[in-house]
């Protein structure tokens, strides 16, 4: 690949590979994408049913379930930017791929026979450190496969198998409690998750092997990343990061305006519904997202990114906003869908278009930590806000870094 920006312009290791007649859908990208849809539909059934065999299987009270996440997801994000490094290496980031998907099949169904909280946090924790090793070896796997104008649609195929895991998983998950209780079901969460592993595996067979070279020295690399149009685009993107609340956030948000109206469980219900169609809306968006960016040119990815944003700030504005109808409060859910669609889509194929193919991986690992870092300061001062003032102000504060980020891509757009 060659760089639309000079300053970050550097030599492949290997060319990029485009189809003969240019199609950019290849067995590597749909091997890739089955990937991201099984593993996400392996690790949802886990994620959803974790309340329930912390609190009502194991006895432990609800702050078990706080601290369990929080670890997990600290461990996730550090473990994204050691990830990077790890992807820097061509080869290195097909072992990577490979074991972070297997890795995480099996410490995620193993939970089911934990017999203690200590046991299943660990083993949580374990399985979301290697989830997020993962994570840029995956989507370098995916720059290497398809041609530059092409990253849009390759990257929002992946992004829609991945939302489409995330509706998949949770109703897999009832089903199988319905038949198997929950702990058969966590534990039959690996077969999905060994299945994206085959896939994975099946992608990698199908891409064309790097040339043989020096290893890369395994080395975490910020400074360098941060040169140029990618450093420029990243800053952009943590305003948006900073201001990206977590989804529970806004199922709170509906079901407390719900609940005066139809009581709590039927507001619960109701939300949940909601929340189906915020990853309905973004499993839908993903690939028209994708296509526009390709279509736009060099900038395409920044501009499309930057006008999800923009969606992102009206969404929030209308959940600021204390209006409890079912039709008005599905608007800002499907504005949010269409948005966390188009801006997972936009940024990963700008990363792609802009990093240096020795940096690749770092790029993206760098990508994924901003993301996790940048979620987990939104949703807890959020919360914070929520809790000492009052919803309205905690989305109204989201709505301004929304602002600030959109601001910062079209600058970045313009260069």
């Amino acid at each position: 690949m060659t760089s639309q920006f000079p300053e970050q312009a550097a030599e492949p290791a290997t060319p990029t590979p485009a189809t003969p007649d240019g199609r950019w859908m290849s067995r590597g990208v749909a091997g890739i994408g089955s990937a991201s849809f099984l593993a996400d539909v392996g690790h949802e059934i886990p994620t959803a049913l974790l309340p329930f065999l912390l609190t009502s299987t194991l006895g432990a009270p609800a702050a078990a379930l706080g601290v369990v996440e929080g670890l997990s997801d600290a461990l996730a994000g550090a473990a994204r930017l050691a990830g990077g490094a790890l992807a820097d290496d061509p080869n290195r980031r097909r072992n990577v791929a490979v074991g972070g998907y297997t890795t995480t099949a099996v410490l995620g169904a193993a939970t089911a026979v934990a017999t203690s909280v200590w046991q299943v946090g660990v083993l949580r924790a374990a399985a979301w450190t290697a989830r997020g090793l993962r994570v840029p070896a995956r989507n370098a796997l995916l720059a290497d496969i398809v041609p530059a104008n092409a990253y849009g649609r390759a990257y929002g195929f992946e992004r829609m198998m991945d939302n489409l895991g995330a509706i998949v998983g949770p109703l897999l998950a009832i089903a199988l409690v319905a038949t198997v209780g929950v702990q058969g079901a966590i534990g039959l969460s690996l077969i999905p998750g060994l299945l994206a592993a085959a896939a994975i595996i099946y992608a990698i067979h199908h891409t064309a092997k790097p040339e043989r070279r020096d290893k890369v020295p395994l080395r975490v690399k910020v400074r360098p990343v941060l040169r140029g149009d990618l450093g420029k685009l990243l800053a952009a993107i943590a305003a948006f990061e900073v201001g990206n609340v977590a989804a529970t956030l806004l199922i709170l948000r509906a079901t407390e305006l719900l609940s005066p109206a139809h009581g709590a469980t039927t507001a619960t219900t109701i939300a949940l519904g909601l929340y189906v169609a915020y990853n309905a809306a973004a499993t839908l968006a993903s690939v028209p997202a994708g296509h526009l960016a390709d279509r736009l040119g060099a900038h395409g990815p920044v501009r499309v990114l930057a006008g999800g944003v923009a969606v992102f700030a009206v969404a929030y504005a209308l959940f600021a906003a204390n209006e409890s109808a079912i039709a008005l409060l599905a608007v800002p859910f499907v504005l949010a869908g269409i948005g966390i669609g188009a801006v997972e889509t936009a940024q990963h194929a700008a990363v792609a278009a802009l990093a240096p193919t020795e940096l690749r991986g770092s790029a993206f690992g760098l990508l994924a930590t901003v993301q996790s870092l940048g979620n987990l300061a939104a949703s807890s001062i959020a919360g914070i806000l929520w809790t000492l003032i009052s919803p309205s102000t905690a989305f109204a504060y989201l709505t301004i870094w929304m602002i600030l980020a959109f601001i910062g891509l079209l600058i970045t757009a313009r260069r």
